[in-house]
């Protein structure tokens, strides 16, 4: 199977950087770089309800880098020096580009998926219909899935080392409100809805605020959550201050068509998007 073989080739050479030189290793990485852009490889996927991390991938696209040379690129007036091209063909992938949105080459853009001004890092994976809003940042290896809305100046953090590190994974029919920080490889779980603003990191205390006990997680929002900022009282040696984090408040109700239950969600916790 060709991919195994892409796959022995592409750590041998991680090992031992010499192998560069090798016609076969320099094939099987833009090989590898082909069926990211193409959405047939993937740095992360879901198997069984959790994710899997592609870590070979990950190094195909760190060793893409050694083996390409800085080259001219021009959009219009636009002129560009870099070592990966722009993405192209959106007309046959059903891809709608607004001026002056750039995605790179070896980030998959799926059919309707509609971005506008905004930047898709390469070894990103954005499924169909999803809305890449203004001044949207989606960072290298960032998985996000169908029907996700990342409002105006949302940043979804990129990830390429340590190479075992997860990516920021958002999951289908998700909102993510405007001006968000998704960073540090959190996953955001199916329907969830984010308010403005709100941040998180791997360390980010997250608080289900919605029983009459607090209940604190980390690293992911559960399914269907709606979550706004927050902050609490942290102690240091100069005194006691207010250190963001995000609070679940209440849940999207399963039995209603995902939009209706998105505007009444939304109006129901006064969450400012």
């Amino acid at each position: 199977m060709q991919e195994q073989n892409d796959l022995k080739i592409i750590e041998k050479a991680w090992e031992n950087r010499d192998f560069l030189k090798e016609e076969d290793t320099k094939e099987a990485i833009h090989r590898t770089i082909e069926n990211l852009d193409k959405g047939k490889a993937r740095v992360a996927q879901p198997v069984d309800g959790d994710w899997k991390v592609n870590e070979w991938i990950k190094k195909a696209v760190i060793l893409y880098f050694a083996i390409t040379n800085m080259e001219p690129a021009k959009a219009g007036p636009l002129e560009f020096h870099d070592k990966i091209p722009l993405k192209s063909g959106y007309d046959n992938l059903g891809v709608r580009v607004v001026p002056h949105a750039v995605a790179r080459y070896g980030a998959f853009l799926a059919k309707g998926v509609i971005m506008m001004p905004s930047y898709v890092n390469i070894g990103a994976y954005i499924d169909q219909y999803t809305m890449v809003d203004t001044w949207v940042t989606v960072g290298s290896c960032a998985q996000i899935g169908k029907n996700v809305h990342l409002s105006g100046g949302t940043g979804i953090g990129g990830v390429l080392e340590p190479v075992q590190s997860a990516p920021v994974i958002i999951e289908d029919n998700c909102f993510i409100g405007s001006r968000c920080i998704i960073v540090e490889g959190v996953r955001i779980e199916k329907e969830a809805v984010l308010g403005a603003n709100v941040v998180l990191t791997s360390s980010t205390r997250i608080i289900d605020v919605t029983a009459k006990n607090p209940v604190e997680l980390k690293g992911a929002i559960p399914a269907r959550s709606v979550v706004i900022p927050g902050s609490f009282t942290k102690e240091f040696p100069a005194g006691n201050y207010q250190v963001p984090c995000a609070l679940i408040i209440g849940k999207r109700k399963e039995s209603t068509d995902l939009k209706t239950s998105l505007n009444e969600v939304l109006r129901e916790y006064d969450v400012a998007v």
